[in-house]
């Protein structure tokens, strides 16, 4: 009956995992190779067991264990060792097992407690004794030694709320002596609450935006079908015009071909007419001249009456017709034509985009800012277009539009559609934004600033340059610095630019390409006291 063979795992060294070479046993029982346990000890400062971690004190003096030699010798020559399951080399990018000696296997598991990453055999013992069975296994890690304290060598385990850092319970009662330290894992909890709530805002943000970019999708449709629809129709009505212009050329052609034909009848009538009285004419100079040589003188009277009845009838049948010419028609069509090419330009529904102060000049809206949104350390003045920064907080009725926590005001009017305007700036630094009517009002800058949210975008000027902040993203802006800058906003078309203005020059800052689904108002927030901005009237 064939042997069955061994497992080779009950005979293989659990540092090296191959079969044991020179087999030695500890006082605990187990066995590994000579060479194996030894190389692991000579790099250790205390001497214990790599698998139950039985401490042993002084260092063992270890001998080859003949009889365990013997039996694997044995059992490699008869065949009857299986060869070892393969758990896998180490590759570039993976973690090594730290107690793997010679060749090194993929770790399976980091421990936060031993610091130390294990293959799945080194991690047996984790499983099997109870000492290891509390300790916190986590995927396999190459940054276990960032949880060891550089300075005492002891495993982090408490957080200095205080100084924001990780310690160990040595550096608590050192230098954060007296600082508000908890232990790591309470800190964990209080941030996961945190990051629980903040989730939970993200995915409601996360919402709006999905039904937003749903929103936009179906715009993008509607304006996708409707310019389709219009350029169909706009074809047709094209096609059929040229069609009206083709026929009305033809029959404005045969009306000119009819009264041309009508006109050469007349002249070619005339021209007949001429003939018949030429030839009458000649026929009466011929019978004058027979007469002049009558020497009868009774003849010659009698022929003479009869011979000036004949000249006056032709000169009664010798008439001119009417000048006939075609000009009125042709400055008809003339007119038509201009008609025409002013009715087309017409047609372009698209104003350009204003280039010069002159054609900004065309939208400019006068701004007023309402003092049911002013922080109580902005004072309002020159009919409500400048804010000044003051020490002393105003005495503001409450209001539910009043920013609380940022020295910020909006305007009175919404703006849509094209519009411009200026702000005369004294003092930096100053945000000048536009921003949606339903912006938070509470104390939280990191919610309500302008710039810090999806509600509104915001130019921050500054004595070195400017910023520009939407949603908390910073943007470094350059250009020339100027006290004026100017706002041009394209409601519809959801462009948004900032100007350095500096007399009749421009200077384009920046532009933004967004979507705007509300009516926006213009807004400053003022960082010093003694700070004005004012928003004056553009001629």
């Amino acid at each position: 009956m064939a042997q069955k063979a061994l497992n080779a795992d009950s005979l293989t060294c659990p540092i090296c995992l191959e079969t044991l070479k020179d087999p030695a046993t500890l006082p605990c029982g187990h066995s590994y190779c000579l060479d194996c346990i030894q190389a692991n000890w000579d790099q250790e400062v205390k001497y214990s067991c790599p698998q139950c971690r039985e401490m042993f004190t002084p260092r063992p003096v270890l001998a080859k264990n003949t009889v365990l030699a013997n039996l694997v010798e044995e059992l490699r020559t008869t065949g009857l060792i299986a060869p070892p399951a393969d758990h896998g080399d180490a590759g570039p990018g993976d973690v090594s097992c730290d107690v793997c000696t010679g060749r090194k296997l993929k770790a399976v598991s980091s421990c936060l407690q031993c610091l130390v990453s294990y293959c799945e055999s080194h991690l047996q013992s984790h499983h099997s004794l109870a000492v290891f069975k509390r300790h916190q296994l986590v995927a396999p890690s190459d940054k276990l030694q960032e949880n060891l304290c550089s300075e005492h060598n002891e495993l982090k385990k408490l957080f200095c709320r205080t100084d924001q850092q990780i310690i160990c319970l040595l550096c608590s009662m050192d230098q954060h002596k007296g600082h508000d330290t908890v232990s790591s894992a309470a800190e964990r909890a209080h941030r996961q609450a945190q990051l629980e709530a903040k989730r939970a805002l993200l995915l409601q943000k996360l919402q709006h935006k999905e039904t937003e970019q749903e929103r936009l999708q179906k715009e993008e449709q509607d304006i996708s079908r409707s310019a389709q629809t219009a350029v169909q129709r706009s074809g047709d009505s094209f096609r059929e015009m040229a069609l009206l212009l083709e026929k009305r050329s033809s029959e404005v052609e045969q009306q000119i071909r009819s009264e041309e034909q009508i006109q050469l009848k007349q002249v070619q009538e005339l021209q007949d007419q001429l003939q018949r009285d030429v030839t009458e004419l000649k026929r009466s100079l011929s019978e004058l001249d027979t007469l002049s040589l009558t020497s009868d003188h009774n003849q010659f009277l009698l022929l003479c009456a009869s011979l000036s009845t004949g000249s006056e009838r032709a000169k009664s049948r010798t008439q001119t017709g009417p000048k006939r010419d075609f000009e009125d028609l042709t400055r008809a069509l003339s007119a038509l034509r201009d008609q025409i090419q002013l009715s087309l330009r017409e047609i372009n529904i698209f104003d350009p985009e204003p280039r010069s102060r002159e054609d900004f000049l065309r939208y400019a809206r006068d701004i007023t800012l309402d003092p049911n949104t002013a922080h109580n350390k902005l004072s309002l003045s020159d009919g409500n277009r400048r804010a000044t920064r003051v020490r002393q907080g105003q005495n503001y009725d409450y209001h539910r539009d009043r920013f609380v926590g940022c020295a910020q005001v909006l305007s009175t009017e919404g703006l849509t559609g094209r519009c411009y305007w200026e702000v005369e700036c004294s003092g930096t630094p100053v945000n000048i934004a536009v921003s949606y009517r339903d912006i938070d009002r509470d104390e939280n800058f990191d919610e309500s600033g302008f710039g810090n949210n999806d509600q509104s975008w915001a130019l921050r000027c500054m004595t070195n340059g400017y910023k520009f902040y939407f949603d908390s993203d910073e943007s470094k802006i350059s250009g020339p610095i100027s006290s004026r800058i100017g706002v041009y906003l394209d409601h519809r078309a959801g462009a948004l630019s900032f100007y350095s203005v500096k007399n009749t020059t421009m200077s384009l800052l920046l532009r933004v390409q967004t979507t705007f689904t509300q009516p926006l108002f213009t807004g400053v927030w003022i960082s010093d006291c003694g700070d004005t901005v004012h928003f004056p009237k553009v001629k």
